[in-house]
């Protein structure tokens, strides 16, 4: 796909002057202020929708994709319907959730060691509708609904022939730059990495198995069992799904933390057996001490979602002597730790890099019914308000939780 860069910023809509023409999809759920509970009854959940339809494009067929130009600017603009190439095939694009990371880039221009040097496109939690095959497809016809990897490794260095995968040094990782994303009308992909989804996974479901992956190598990351103890800082989307993960392989008691009350109480919902609500204004070994007290006993392992320094220190110290903690959100560059607090009580500390083979693993959990976490979708929206979907996203104070953005 290559950069739209026939398109200058006075063509083009900016993100805040759409802002009042905001209209979602019809049976979102509603979400309540950040004081509020924010977890939906079951009566009032929107059915999940499992699209067969989609539009084979011809020469007429406009292509419109989510493009950040630069820091703070989102931009709306129209790109050429990409022809697949070997061994790929064209996807019309049904769902696309809009990830923390994509919200990050766009606000700061950067995340994590990626920064945005020239525009690109935004989204890589997205799943379609197979509308042409490419040369040399065979694994996947016209009409197949289907979940998109959005890490493409070059299946040839070390890392990939060692099954890391997630490590190649040449991975083209849709939406993070320099790569663009998938949020588009029309996109190719390889077929290597698309993943068939049965019609028991909604369309829904199958833009959450990107952030599912996430959870699931969290969990394989700190080698998580049956019966040992968890704790999980930050109750957003993949504090949330990692929760979801835990309890499906029987891990307990598991605690998650945050500042805000109402993700604290969905939670709760979702069967944490203890939550901690963060007071910014306490130390970090303070909470670490009140995270052992609350679970009755230092928790085995720890998975840090959020990315925060205060978060990150206060899970090593909580973690128990001879346990696990590891960094799954992304935060500054460079961070203050407490080096001596897990060297001298053996406390192992890893990070985590996105995933590898974890998509078939996904897709039976969800399509098995072993995990439900459709309900995670609070707002709706469609395509032709993606640049609001990105304003809901961006405001904890909307009570969401995941957006998608739907074609």
């Amino acid at each position: 796909m290559s950069a739209p860069s026939a398109f200058t910023s006075a063509q083009l809509p900016t993100l805040s002057s759409l802002m009042p023409k905001a209209a979602k999809l019809s049976g979102e759920v509603s979400a309540s202020p950040a004081n509020g509970k924010t977890v939906p009854q079951e009566s009032s959940q929107p059915e999940c929708r499992t699209t067969h339809e989609y539009k084979i494009p011809d020469e007429n067929t406009k292509n419109y994709s989510v493009l950040l130009n630069k820091k703070d600017d989102l931009q709306m603009v129209e790109i050429p319907v990409p022809k697949p190439a070997k061994g790929e095939v064209q996807v019309q694009v049904k769902a696309t959730g809009i990830c923390g990371s994509d919200v990050h880039t766009w606000k700061y221009g950067a995340i994590g060691i990626f920064e945005v040097t020239d525009p690109i496109i935004l989204g890589h939690e997205s799943m379609g509708i197979v509308t042409e095959v490419g040369e040399g497809v065979s694994t996947l016809k016209v009409g197949d609904r289907v979940a998109i990897e959005a890490g493409i490794p070059c299946s040839e260095c070390e890392q990939c022939m060692s099954g890391h995968y997630n490590l190649c040094p040449d991975v083209v990782f849709k939406s993070t730059p320099p790569h663009h994303g998938v949020l588009a009308n029309y996109i190719t992909h390889p077929a290597r990495w698309l993943y068939k989804l049965p019609d028991s996974v909604s369309d829904e479901e199958g833009a959450l198995l990107e952030p599912l992956s996430v959870a699931i190598a969290a969990c394989e990351r700190v080698g998580v069992r049956f019966g040992k103890s968890l704790l999980i800082c930050g109750s957003g989307p993949i504090g949330l799904i990692v929760l979801a993960v835990a309890k499906a392989i029987g891990v307990g008691p598991i605690i998650i933390t945050d500042m805000q009350e109402s993700r604290l109480e969905y939670a709760r919902q979702m069967g944490a057996d203890y939550v901690y609500k963060v007071d910014p204004t306490k130390k970090d070994v303070e909470a670490a001490k009140e995270i052992r007290s609350m679970l009755g006993s230092a928790p085995d392992y720890s998975l840090e979602c959020t990315g925060v320094e205060s978060s990150f220190r206060s899970a090593i110290m909580a973690t128990r002597d001879g346990g696990c903690c590891c960094m799954v959100g992304v935060g500054k560059n460079d961070q203050l730790l407490p080096v001596n607090s897990f060297a001298m009580r053996e406390v192992d500390i890893k990070g985590l890099f996105r995933y590898h083979h974890t998509y078939p693993t996904a897709v039976s959990l969800v399509a098995s019914g072993k995990i439900d976490i459709k309900h995670l979708v609070t707002h709706r929206f469609d395509f032709k308000e993606a640049l609001e979907a990105f304003e809901i996203a961006s405001d904890y104070r909307t009570g969401a939780i995941k957006v998608q953005i739907f074609n």
